[in-house]
């Protein structure tokens, strides 16, 4: 698999022209480009905003769905594959080496946008009018990226960039509502899939159940998974996942036939300590406490 250091051989690689700022590529592409077959990682961040006629994006080990307009967002040294792609409509991308952000805000701020995380189903599909607000800051990018460079000329494109990110985290949450309309609650499918592994034995078994094997059962990524708990309950996957142990917790705490530990180890912790801290962090009292509390 090819690994592109610089933007200069991913483009001079795979015919593109040369890039305007050895750090920053800018790239577009009208409906009849084919796009054609490779896969690669780079130091890059990717922001691409496509409409795809034919075949296929694999992000990681699965396929972005590309039925509509939607755009991809893509971390350095993630694994991109891309399939014999003709584009419907023009689209366009932009290529950011993670050296142009150093000693700029957006350096750290860009990993708060979970999106970078996403993988299976979930690429950022966009209304008409988000189209529209795209390519206005796509067209700002590209007129300063062409104009003559000074003192101004990376503060000014990183801002739209800035934009562009933070227009991605309010469409994704557009999405995430309407997704609900669509599908029903993730919070329940959630909840169920918990319940299925407590009832499975896995707590004995495989310990606590992590964000990742609930998001692998849901099909969808662990990053996702979270923004979208957090969207319809305010709360992240580890957090239900927390009050849904105290729960089962504090029903077997009621009965009084267990001891602490038993009732620990049976939730599937590994230490009695942990299972205290997060007891009381959750309920304000310590698992003994409230066992006494519960039996008066």
């Amino acid at each position: 698999m090819r690994h592109y250091k610089t933007l200069s051989e991913m483009h001079r690689e795979n015919g593109w022209p040369p890039p305007e700022n050895p750090l920053l590529g800018l790239l577009g592409c009208n409906k009849d480009c084919p796009l054609g077959d490779r896969e690669f990682t780079s130091d890059c961040y990717m922001i691409s905003f496509k409409k795809l006629k034919a075949g296929v994006i694999m992000y990681g080990h699965t396929p972005y769905d590309h039925s509509n307009g939607s755009m991809m967002f893509v971390k350095p040294r993630q694994i991109i594959q891309m399939k014999d792609l003709k584009l419907e409509e023009a689209g366009f991308m932009i290529l950011i080496h993670e050296d142009y952000l150093n000693g700029h805000p957006l350096h750290q701020a860009i990993q708060k946008y979970g999106y970078f995380d996403y993988e299976i189903n979930e690429a950022l599909h966009l209304s008409p009018k988000e189209e529209e607000i795209i390519w206005d800051l796509h067209a700002k990018i590209n007129a300063e990226y062409h104009n003559n460079t000074d003192e101004y000329s990376r503060e000014i494109i990183i801002g739209h960039i800035s934009s562009i990110l933070m227009y991605a985290q309010r469409f994704y949450k557009r999405q995430f509502i309407n997704r609900v309309d669509m599908s029903g609650k993730m919070v329940t499918r959630f909840n169920d899939a918990l319940s299925e592994y407590y009832s499975n034995g896995h707590l004995q078994t495989s310990g606590l159940p992590s964000v990742s094997q609930i998001a692998e059962k849901l099909f969808v990524s662990p990053r996702y998974l979270s923004d979208l708990l957090r969207q319809e309950t305010g709360k992240t996957a580890m957090d239900l996942i927390h009050l849904s142990l105290m729960s089962e917790a504090k029903n077997m705490l009621r009965s009084g036939e267990r001891s602490i530990s038993e009732i620990a180890y049976t939730l599937g912790f590994e230490n009695t300590s942990y299972f205290t801290r997060l007891f009381k962090k959750q309920n304000g009292v310590k698992p003994l406490e409230f066992k006494k509390m519960n039996m008066n």
